[in-house]
This record gives structure tokens, sequence and C-alpha cells, in this order.
């Protein structure tokens, strides 16, 4: 959240710096959620694009949303449904030449590691998930840490202090006129950074490649072997995610809640569901590189038997779950009426 919101404060004192007066963030609704709730954060009006049958951005519907009044695009490459946004060249091509600015999510880079030179493809600020891509915690809401990079020409901006060298020693500097300012203590979640940076280091320029490759295969591994079991939102190779949906199962009164509910009795961790939410009834699988093909194969088959018990007899899969101490719990309820007491 603190990356992004520097992204878009960056992008606000761009066009100030240009005298200009641009109040429109362009947002594909397959990029995260997070994206619109930044841009009106910082003031901004969003206008939301549609992906293509494809299940990426169309270089005519940026060329409809883009004019005068565009200060940027905030785009997630690989977008949220898995796959890599392929006409991103040309639409940071468009928004540059409407005086704007290209945001790329960077919270799925590590489909990209090594693979893709990002200043190429047009895109002049970015923020890194540490906690999806450089292996630092993700669970309970965190620590996060977004770190941002920009391009040369953005880096008058850059929140106060940054470190700088000097006569080889490093110091603090507050001597930028143009900042963004301060927006959180400068050394942020320190402890979180030196493990995002012990990990490069361990890894180093070849492996981290590696991460990416690995990652992907993973994920089209699962894709391909699931197919047949689960309709899958767009049938194409995908980055290191892929993107279910419970289309089949519906016929059989059982929804995609049911199945991960069931998956629990398998001591299996849920995966992301009902999101992207352009999906209907999604189930977003994302292995990452960590996983080894036994547990990948023990989720694997664990999916299949739950396909097949919809198939015989739904009632399994509607009371699941079965094994752990908590059963199925009214959700409506638990929304409505929430027990607070201890």
């Amino acid at each position: 959240a603190q990356g992004e919101f520097t992204g878009i404060q960056i992008i606000k004192a761009f066009p100030t710096f240009k005298n200009s007066k641009t109040n429109k963030i362009i947002v594909p609704d397959s990029a995260h959620g997070t994206n619109p709730a930044s841009a009106v954060l910082c003031g901004f009006d969003f206008v939301s694009v549609s992906s293509d049958k494809n299940g990426i951005l169309s270089v005519d519907e940026i060329l409809r949303a883009a004019d005068d009044d565009t200060a940027g695009i905030m785009i997630t490459n690989p977008n949220t449904l898995g796959l890599f946004e392929e006409n991103i060249v040309k639409i940071s091509e468009i928004i540059h030449s409407k005086g704007g600015l290209v945001y790329c999510d960077g919270a799925n880079l590590n489909a990209l590691l090594g693979m893709v030179d990002i200043k190429k493809t047009g895109v002049d600020i970015m923020h890194i998930n540490l906690h999806k891509t450089f292996s630092t915690p993700h669970g309970g809401g965190g620590p996060g840490s977004g770190p941002v990079c920009v391009v040369k020409e953005l880096e008058k901006f850059l929140p106060a202090p940054v470190s700088v060298k000097k006569n080889s020693k490093y110091k603090l500097s507050y001597d930028n006129p143009l900042s963004i300012g301060r927006l959180h203590p400068f050394y942020g979640n320190f402890s979180i950074l030196v493990r995002a940076y012990s990990y490069i280091l361990s890894l180093g320029r070849e492996n981290l490649s590696n991460v990416s490759r690995i990652s992907i295969l993973n994920a089209n591994y699962i894709k391909e072997r699931l197919k047949k079991h689960y309709h899958i939102a767009f049938d194409k190779t995908c980055m290191h995610e892929c993107v279910f949906t419970d289309k089949y199962q519906q016929k059989n009164k059982v929804v995609t809640m049911d199945i991960i509910k069931r998956l629990m009795d398998y001591g299996i961790h849920p995966p992301t569901v009902y999101f992207p939410i352009i999906v209907n009834g999604a189930i977003m699988i994302e292995p990452t590189e960590t996983e080894s093909k036994e547990t990948i194969d023990f989720f694997i088959d664990a999916m299949i038997e739950i396909a097949d018990e919809i198939k015989k007899d739904g009632k399994t899969v509607l009371n699941a779950p079965h094994n752990l101490k908590v059963k199925r719990m009214a959700e409506i309820l638990a929304a409505r009426k929430p027990c607070l007491c201890g």
C-alpha cells in the first residue's frame, strides 16, 4: 500500500512540475484491486478499462480511454489472470504520447525475474512486493514491504530522505526540493529488507531467473493436469499463476467456497478465491518456485478427488470441512452478528 501510494504521489507531482492539470488514472479490470483505491486516495479519478477475450488489454481500448486528462495508467503485469500483457510496449507509447506515466504493480514480478527488461516495456514507476517475490513473510497481513523503482527522470520526486554515497560513505540527504516528502520512517521494515537482500545475494542472477522459470513451469503443470476437471478461465500458457472457475461444479450445486472448504480436509491451505473479480467463481492457484513436484501432485490429486466426489455425491463437499476442530460456519451470520467475546 505504501509503495502504490508513493508511486501515485510521484505521478501527481510529475504533471504539476510540467504545469499540467491531468486528473485521470486508467486502471484495467485485470489489475490488483488496490490500484483504483490508491488512485482515488491521491485525488485522481480512475477510469476502468476491460480486458479483451484473450484476457489482456487491447491497444484499441487504451486508445479510447487515453486523452489529454490522463495522468497515467496503473497496470499489473502479468495481470491477475496470470497472463502477460503482450501489448505493454504499445500501451506505454500511447500513455506517454498523452504526457502520462506508466505505473506497474510489481506484485507479480516473480514471473519476470531475469526474463524481462521492465524499463524497455515503457514502465516509469514500479513497486515490488518483497513479500511475494523475494521470500519475505506474507501471511497475516505482513510485514509487507514495497520498494519503489523509478526511471531517472523521476528520481527528483522520490520521498526524502534518500541514501547517497559520498567519499565511500553513505548518508541521508534531504536536499531535494521536488520530493513528495516523507511517507514513513526512512528505514521502513528494516529486517524484511535485509531478508530480501540476503535472498537475492544467495541466489544470484542465474538462480533468480530460475525462480521465474520454475514458478511458470509449476503453474502450467497444474493448469494442464486440472483443466479436465475444473474450468480454466483462459486456456492458454500462463505465467506464475492460473485461474480456474467452479463452472463445471455448479451443475451439481457446488460452488468455489464448497470446494475450498473440502480442500482443507486434506491439510492444504486454500488458494485465493473469488479473485480476480472479473472471473465468476475464481480459484487462483499460485504455486511459486518453492513447491516440490511431490507437494504439487498431492494438491492436484486432492483437487481431482474433490471433483470426483462432486460428481458422485455433492453432500460430502457441501458439508465440508469434516476433519477440522471447527466445522462449517454460518458465514453470513458470522459477518452480520459476529461473536466478539473471548
